[in-house]
């Protein structure tokens, strides 16, 4: 089943095809290969991956990536279940307008939907912050050197910049496109009292 309103279908081709390309493709590219460019002074492959781990806990490709990966799951269940319930009940997509208990269950289902896209875009300004710069301070106490504090070079910075900016952006349109489904919904029900 197709969801009922327009605007329901392009968020569905745009959450779908364009914010999975993005972070699929596009995520490794900027973030696969950090580990092998990101350098310190001085320049010692056990300092570059003592600091590259300070740095990065967690690999790239695992925290960015499942992170967002889980946002588009989680984001999208709400509907899945709603579909789900509209197939098993034989609900098509005009009965969703005629019938006020699946209006009402379609747009609480886009509400939640609203409410894990905010609690997500929360999230990720927590843990990733707006902007990566381009130096490190990395703390070198631990390895016992006469070093305390080595400044390290984030490699493609402003790439993973952009990236973070992008995936925000892609937070707020499907926010945006929700509220306007909502607003959408609630006319073509309007309009179908008002024609009765």
């Amino acid at each position: 089943m197709k969801p009922p309103t327009v605007i329901g279908q392009f968020h569905t081709l745009f959450f779908g095809s364009v914010r999975m390309f993005f972070l699929g493709v596009l995520g490794f590219a900027v973030y696969g290969n950090e580990a092998l460019h990101f350098s310190c002074d001085p320049d010692k492959r056990e300092i570059n991956l003592f600091c590259y781990n300070q740095f990065r806990p967690i690999t790239p490709q695992v925290s960015f990536s499942v992170f967002w990966a889980l946002q588009l799951v989680i984001v999208l269940v709400p509907g899945a279940i709603f579909h789900l319930y509209a197939a098993c009940k034989s609900i098509n997509q005009e009965c969703i307008l005629q019938k006020p208990i699946y209006t009402v269950i379609y747009i609480l289902s886009v509400l939640l939907r609203i409410s894990l896209e905010v609690v997500a875009f929360w999230l990720q300004i927590h843990l990733f912050g707006f902007q990566v710069k381009p130096l490190y301070l990395c703390d070198a106490v631990s390895l016992g050197k006469k070093f305390t504090v080595i400044k390290c070079m984030v490699p493609e910075h402003f790439e993973k910049t952009i990236f973070l900016i992008a995936m925000y952006t892609f937070t707020v349109i499907t926010i945006v496109l929700c509220v306007a489904e909502i607003f959408e919904i609630i006319f073509r029900r309007l309009c179908f009292l008002i024609s009765q």
